[in-house]
């Protein structure tokens, strides 16, 4: 929560921008988590749609105001097998 005490700089959108961005990574950790210890197959789910709807959101903020991108990685999987079943 320490990410989300920013001291004001002035600028109201990078303000929003720089409060947000833990939010939303935290949203993100939280599902990451889910995904590997959750038992749950509708909360896994559920978890895999908050990392891409999250990582949009964070990516549009950005955007927004001008902050570059970083390169962008694959979502955990359920499984965290990262073959496909033509492999085994």
């Amino acid at each position: 929560m320490a990410g989300m005490m920013v001291k004001p700089s002035g600028d109201v959108d990078r303000d929003f921008v720089a409060m947000m961005l833990p939010h939303h990574q935290g949203a993100i950790d939280m599902a990451v988590a889910e995904l590997r210890y959750g038992h749950n197959e509708q909360l896994k789910r559920i978890a895999q749609e908050i990392i891409i709807d999250q990582q949009q959101e964070i990516a549009a903020m950005k955007l927004a105001i001008g902050q570059p991108l970083p390169p962008s990685t694959p979502a955990p999987t359920q499984g965290g097998d990262h073959h496909s079943p033509m492999e085994h």
